[in-house]
């Protein structure tokens, strides 16, 4: 099936304790079914300490359900995504404006 949800999307959180929060995923994993969004459900995450790095308490974006994710239109407001074929090829739009992605 083809992804609805790619990485550099600009989406918006549908529930969650980050309801309502934007960000740009920064990768997919199509087959856990998540997405990590820069920003997005952040967890600390205890580091060790290398040659070059201080280690410590570090914070890092953890996955998110990609069906807790709706892509943002041109107009600033959550959509969802729908395929169509312009001429020979596959194309993303939002189903709210009816424009490409």
């Amino acid at each position: 099936m083809a992804a609805k949800l790619k990485k550099g999307d600009k989406v918006v959180v549908l529930t969650g304790k980050d309801k309502g929060r934007e960000g740009e995923i920064s990768s997919v994993n199509p087959k856990t079914g998540k997405a990590i969004v820069d920003g997005i459900n952040i967890a600390i995450r205890h580091q060790r300490q290398t040659q070059t790095d201080q280690g410590g308490r570090q914070p890092k974006a953890m996955p998110v359900d990609l069906s807790n994710l709706a892509l943002i239109d041109s107009n600033g407001k959550p959509t969802r995504v729908g395929f169509r074929m312009d001429g020979d090829i596959k194309v993303r739009f939002a189903k709210t404006t009816g424009d490409a992605i």
